[in-house]
Order: structure tokens, then C-alpha cells, then sequence
């Protein structure tokens, strides 16, 4: 793997977490050279290993979300799997979790006890609604977090019901916004010599995608509440989907000149000047008209891809919705390695999306598999804590050590 040395090449991560959100942290770090130790509790170990099972035999998405990492499987309540960890802590860079706001303390491992184990670590949880405030003990997933941070609300029909965002939204930008404070944390503790305490939420992270709601609704003194517009926005025009021939097209050009270039590709130049549509907030009032006058040009076209090239010709910011199988299929996506291919031992090679981070000086993305459980127990335990081989079969006798049969 040395040809591969990456940005994070020699920092160590212990990482307690499991599902999306934290193994989304870990994972980056690990497709960015740290060394990553997964600690799963025996004896099932991350609960997403029992999901999209091919097979029966392997999870896809744990494939994805944990690729590149080490696992560890072990009991922690044991007072040797205990010791195992504790001795851990000081050999490590970042130490991660996500389970609800206390339970890593009665692991025994709050940051009170990390950090005197290891003053320099820096110790991340990513919890649902952070770690204090009212919602704080509540349980909640993704979902639950972009209900109270009025994000589902502003998704769906007017007259209808909000709609489910239909992908992990709130733990994936959870995920990036952990990796971007580890990163800034480590740089400080280069200036510092010190370590400290990250509490990361996906309330915070959805609220946080809020660009326009929150500041409308505020600063008109709730004389603007934003909600659900279905298919386009309430504040901007041009602005949503369009229904054309094959997919819909996601249309933005609510600038005077944007505006302009739309009335030309409609057959409609007259209207790219007319006083009745010369401001944003005019043609959202007109709306009704202006998508019906749109979708007409889109029904005359011969396809898709033909008003594709007419949109682009006039340089119109727009786009067909792809489906998934689309998207993972597009020349421009596979080109710049947005999809890429995941070799997995037992399911074969498929396509996962690709780290979002790119750096010039590490353009090469080290080739990273998922571990099975407790695949690395003995090669942990030896090389960080010296453990003899004689040792590691005791604590596998004793229960304090776990791994599946491969």
C-alpha cells in the first residue's frame, strides 16, 4: 500500500461507530490513509452487517460505508476487552461514536476518561440532536432529524403530504461536517499540542442546508413561511422541474438574463423584456403561465437529448433527473470517478459512490475493502499492544475476542 500514501497517511483512528453517519466520518478518513480500527460488538458487530445481505452471506452496505477499515471484535463489558480499549486510546490520532448522547460514557469511555488517557486525541460523537438541549436523550435516525429541522416540511405538494427525502441526507453531511472538524481540530492541535471534544448532529447538519427559509421566515417577521411548492421554488422563477419527453428537467435561471435566454429556447423572445416578467418576483407570480409555456416547448422537441442541446446552446443552467441507474451510468460521473468500483471479496465488484474530497497532491484513491468481522483482532492486538499470540488465543477462549467463519 505504500505507493498509495495519502493525505492522512500515519494518523490512527478508533472508531466506535456504527450505521451511516459516523462509519461515513471513518470512512473518509480512511480512503484519505488514516488507519482506522472498527470496534464492533460482539458478536454481531455494526448492525448494517445484517442489511442487503446478497446472498444471505454479505452486506452491500456495509461494504460501502466501512470500506478500508480494521475490525475489532470484541466484548467491551468484559474487563479485558475493557483493558484492550483503554490501551488503545493512547496509541490513536481520533477517536469516533455515535451511539445515543451517554452510552459511550457508560462504556467507559466519556471524553473525561479519553482525555486522560490521551490528551492529544481528539474525540468526535455524532449523535441524532447533539449532545445537550431538550431533544438531546430522544432517539432519532436521519429521518427524525430533518423532520425537526423543517427540511421534510418544505418537500412535497402544497395540498398534499411532505414527501421522504429518499436518501441519508442528514448523515452523510453529518459524516462530512465531523471529517471537516476533525481535520480543523488536528490542524489546532498541531498549533496547540492539545486535543479536544466534537459534538456533531444531524439536526445541526440538516438545519444547516437551510440557504433561503430560515432568514425569510426571520427577518419579514414571519410574514414569509416557508413550506412545501412542489415541483418549484417559491421564491425563484425559473426556478424547478419542467416535464419534458422522457425525464424531467430541473430548470434554475432566475436572473434577468437567464430569464432572457429561457424566452429565446421557448420561442418566446418578447417575453424576455416585457415589463410583466422583467422582475424574479413577477414571474413567480406568473408561474402557472410560464410552466406551461415552458413545458409546451418541451413537448414539440423530438426528445430529450435534443432539448438537452438546445438548452445548453443558449447556456440555460439545466438538467434531465436521472434516475439511479442513469446516474451511476453517466459519462460524466464515471469519467471524473464519482462512481466508483468496489472489488468486495465475496460480492464481486460494484459501483459506490466516491469520496467527495479531492486533492491535487493525492489524486490516486488507495484500493480499500470492507473487513469481515473481527478480521484484524489478532493483527491489533499484536501490533499496537504487543500482544502475544498465546494471549490473543486466551481472550478468543474466554468470549473477549469474536470473528465469523470466511
Amino acid at each position: 500500500m505504500a505507493q498509495y500514501r495519502h493525505i492522512l497517511d500515519g494518523y490512527k483512528v478508533l472508531d466506535f461507530s456504527q450505521a451511516v453517519a459516523g462509519p461515513t466520518v471513518t470512512r473518509l478518513m480512511a480512503e484519505m490513509g488514516a488507519e482506522v480500527i472498527k470496534v464492533e460488538i460482539a458478536p454481531v458487530g455494526d448492525p448494517t452487517r445484517l442489511t442487503f445481505r446478497h446472498g444471505g452471506v454479505r452486506s452491500s452496505l456495509f461494504a460501502q460505508h466501512n470500506r478500508g477499515k480494521k475490525s475489532l471484535c470484541l466484548n467491551p463489558k468484559t474487563a479485558a476487552g475493557s483493558e484492550i480499549l483503554k490501551a488503545l486510546v493512547p496509541k490513536v490520532d481520533v477517536l469516533v461514536e455515535n451511539f445515543s448522547p451517554g452510552a459511550i460514557g457508560r462504556l467507559g469511555f466519556s471524553y473525561e476518561v479519553v482525555r486522560e488517557l490521551n490528551p492529544r486525541v481528539i474525540m468526535c460523537s455524532i449523535s441524532a440532536f447533539g449532545q445537550t438541549g431538550p431533544l438531546a436523550q430522544k432517539p432519532g435516525f436521519d429521518t427524525i432529524g430533518g423532520a425537526y429541522a423543517g427540511i421534510i416540511d418544505v418537500t412535497g405538494e402544497l395540498d398534499g403530504a411532505p414527501n421522504f427525502p429518499g436518501t441519508a441526507l442528514g448523515d452523510t453531511s453529518a459524516g462530512l461536517s465531523a471529517a471537516a472538524s476533525i481535520g480543523f481540530a488536528l490542524l489546532h492541535r498541531e498549533r496547540s499540542g492539545k486535543g479536544q471534544y466534537l459534538d456533531i448532529s444531524l439536526l445541526d447538519a440538516y438545519f444547516h442546508s437551510h440557504e433561503t427559509n430560515v432568514q425569510a421566515y426571520s427577518a419579514s417577521r414571519g410574514a414569509i413561511n416557508p413550506t412545501r411548492s412542489g415541483r418549484h421554488s417559491p421564491s425563484y422563477c425559473p426556478c424547478g422541474l419542467y416535464k419534458g419527453r422522457q425525464h424531467y428537467f430541473a430548470i434554475v435561471a432566475p436572473n434577468p438574463w437567464q430569464w432572457e435566454a429561457v424566452c429565446d429556447v421557448i420561442g418566446h423572445p418578447e417575453l424576455g423584456k416585457h415589463p410583466d416578467f422583467a422582475t424574479n418576483d413577477l414571474r413567480v407570480q406568473k408561474l402557472p403561465l410560464i410552466q406551461e409555456l415552458v413545458e409546451a416547448w418541451f413537448a414539440s422537441m423530438p426528445n430529450d437529448e435534443e432539448s438537452m442541446r438546445v438548452l445548453d446552446e443558449h447556456h440555460v443552467s439545466a438538467g434531465p433527473v436521472l434516475s439511479i441507474a442513469e446516474a451511476v451510468n453517466h459519462p460524466h460521473l464515471r469519467q471524473r470517478g464519482t462512481v466508483t468500483v468496489l472489488n468486495d471479496r465475496i460480492l464481486g465488484p460494484f459501483e459506490v459512490p466516491a469520496s467527495p474530497l479531492r486533492f491535487s497532491d493525492f489524486p490516486q484513491q488507495p484500493p480499500v475493502d470492507a473487513p469481515h468481522l473481527g478480521e484484524h483482532n489478532i493483527e491489533v492486538l499484536r501490533d499496537h499492544l504487543g500482544y502475544s499470540d498465546e494471549r490473543i488465543r486466551r481472550l478468543e477462549a474466554d468470549g473477549v475476542l469474536h470473528s465469523e467463519d470466511r
